[in-house]
């Protein structure tokens, strides 16, 4: 029995002892798991934090689609009006010079209107000059000469630009400056085509439009055909020169009001009567083809040989025999 104690207390120790390695086994073991956890813990409330904190980080993930939206708009409202505005602004330059263009004829209109009112019709006492000292009583013309005072030529035709025909003017004030115009036109023609043997050397030299009078650009032909003819006296054919021998010479004087129809007058007799130009029988007729191409224009009031016998010094019989002679385009010098 003391035997079976001993060994009963032997086992009880030991499994005491167990029991107690065994507590202390788990004690530190659940020590240990104890000392984990709350390393667990620590190492989750960091994350924790960053998972809560992310209001600062998480927040620039809206602030950066906001900003994004904010530039969007910002890039797209600066763009729309900006569109218009160009638009608009060269819409208001381009009108701000318009305007002084479309009142400066106007007001170039009036001064030029102002000037006819005071000053009348203007002077031809320039051309009338250059025409006594540059051009022979039978018509022969000197460029040479001319050429000298072409400046003075060029202004006497600018200045006819600053006082155009107008309504009031009376038909021997029109035709006086436009048979004047004529002529100087076609001085100044030969003289920016020298040296040349005849006109027709000239390419076109009725349809260039060399010259400005008012606000248009004028040529030998319209003035001719649309102007002077269109007056309906056929006098004018002996008036206006081609600078050619064949055509009526070109009078040393100026034409005036006062006095174009008397010089019209001179004129055609002189022409009509001038046997290089004129061949007059009473009974046959050799003429200028000027009274051909013309012809319209000199049967207004009766035949041509109606036309020939106001002026003939042979009196042409109704039934004369007619024949054009060739025309001499050779320079009237």
């Amino acid at each position: 029995m003391k035997h079976l104690f001993i060994v009963t207390g032997i086992v009880a120790g030991i499994i005491s002892t167990s029991c107690g390695e065994s507590k202390k086994a788990l004690e530190a073991k659940a020590e240990e798991e104890v000392k984990q956890n709350e390393v667990v813990k620590v190492d989750i409330e960091p994350v924790n934090v960053i998972k809560d904190k992310p209001t600062t980080p998480t927040t620039p993930t809206p602030p950066i689609e906001e900003v994004e939206v904010v530039m969007t708009k910002k890039v797209e409202t600066p763009e729309m009006p900006e569109k218009p505005k160009m638009v608009e602004t060269p819409t208001a330059q381009t009108s701000a010079p318009v305007t002084p263009n479309i009142s400066e004829p106007k007001v170039i209109e009036e001064v030029v209107k102002d000037k006819m009112t005071t000053a009348g019709t203007p002077s031809h006492d320039t051309f009338n000059t250059l025409l006594a000292t540059h051009v022979s009583p039978q018509g022969n013309v000197n460029y040479n000469g001319f050429k000298s005072n072409w400046s003075t030529l060029r202004s006497y035709i600018k200045g006819l630009s600053a006082k155009m025909p107008t309504d009031t003017w009376s038909k021997e004030d029109k035709l006086s400056y436009w048979m004047n115009a004529y002529n100087a036109m076609t001085i100044d023609l030969i003289l920016r085509n020298q040296p040349i043997a005849s006109i027709k050397d000239i390419k076109d030299p009725w349809d260039q439009r060399l010259w400005q009078l008012g606000k248009k650009w004028y040529n030998l032909n319209e003035i001719e055909h649309q102007i002077l003819r269109k007056m309906g006296d056929a006098r004018i054919h002996f008036g206006i020169n081609c600078a050619s021998f064949s055509c009526p010479p070109i009078l040393n004087e100026a034409f005036t009001a006062d006095k174009v129809d008397a010089q019209l007058e001179a004129l055609a007799k002189g022409f009509i009567n001038d046997k290089q130009r004129n061949t007059i029988t009473e009974n046959s007729i050799e003429i200028s083809k000027i009274f051909s191409w013309f012809a319209k224009d000199f049967k207004t009031n009766g035949t041509l040989i109606d036309f020939l016998n106001k002026y003939s010094d042979t009196p042409i019989a109704s039934n004369a025999k007619k024949r054009f002679k060739d025309y001499d385009w050779t320079l009237n010098k």
